[in-house]
């Protein structure tokens, strides 16, 4: 890996990374297992689906690790049921600029909007594409970056919180569609804007998103899509390292969405 073509790619694709997953790729709890809780519990381009649910009583943390997809339940990639707590960004080492911004600054380090009840979270690591015959060293080099990560975090509120969530949410990505800056564990990022794109069907509401942000140079696409089914909100940012390099888009793990929600109806 002697190119300085290669060394660019792989500092892009590295920052990209830094601003998501890497910093952020980590469990919520003290003893490594990915689940937390007080236990104190028993959109679209449209912003929010017509029609929505009212959320119900909020899961405990048992109910949500039922409800947590293990690795049977997807077809594709490597999913982590024990992700290590030293690797968790609490909400308090997340900030952001602008204050109305913060919900997308939590999504964007695998956290979560609000005081939720109980959490879980997994982690999921899709498969690396495979080079085509006669690839040069940087084309083989992005071949093995293209592939996607993502955090999967279940979140379930009381008392209404799961909607001012989706509320907080969806009014962060319309405030700042323009862009705005965060600060992850201390390191900050750039995000260069904000677009609403089409949400999946079969939750109570939805919202989707992509984040472009400022890495290296490189506009580095970044995609969430957030669920609520009843009193649960699932948080899904998703990233590709190579998208991340070379500012590509990448499809979106919808297999990630459609295991999760088949789990939570």
């Amino acid at each position: 890996m002697r190119s300085t073509a290669v060394r660019r790619t792989a500092l892009a694709a590295s920052a990209a990374a830094l601003a998501l997953l890497v910093t952020a790729c980590g469990g919520s709890s003290d003893d490594g297992s990915g689940d937390s809780a007080s236990d104190k519990a028993g959109g679209s381009s449209e912003s929010t689906q017509a029609g929505k649910t009212a959320a119900g009583k909020a899961l405990t943390s048992a109910d949500l690790t039922k409800a947590a997809l293990v690795q049977a339940d997807v077809k594709s990639g490597t999913l982590t049921e024990k992700v290590p707590a030293k690797d968790d960004i609490a909400q308090a080492k997340v900030t952001s600029e602008d204050a109305a911004c913060a919900p997308l600054a939590y999504l964007q380090s695998g956290s979560y909007v609000g005081k939720p009840a109980a959490t879980v979270k997994r982690t999921w690591k899709g498969d690396a594409a495979k080079p085509a015959a006669g690839a040069s060293e940087e084309e083989q080099f992005l071949a093995a970056l293209d592939l996607e990560q993502a955090i999967i975090t279940l979140a379930s509120y009381a008392d209404g919180g799961a909607e001012q969530a989706m509320k907080d949410l969806n009014t962060a990505a319309e405030k700042c569609a323009a862009g705005f800056s965060y600060t992850v564990a201390g390191t900050a990022t750039k995000a260069a804007n904000v677009v609403t794109t089409a949400a999946p069907e079969g939750a109570d509401e939805a919202l989707a998103l992509t984040v472009n942000v400022d890495a290296d140079g490189v506009k580095a696409p970044m995609k969430a899509v957030i669920l609520r089914k009843g009193a649960t909100v699932v948080y899904l940012p998703a990233a590709n390292f190579a998208a991340g390099a070379t500012g590509k888009d990448f499809d979106f793990p919808t297999e990630l969405v459609d295991a999760q929600l088949a789990k939570l109806s």
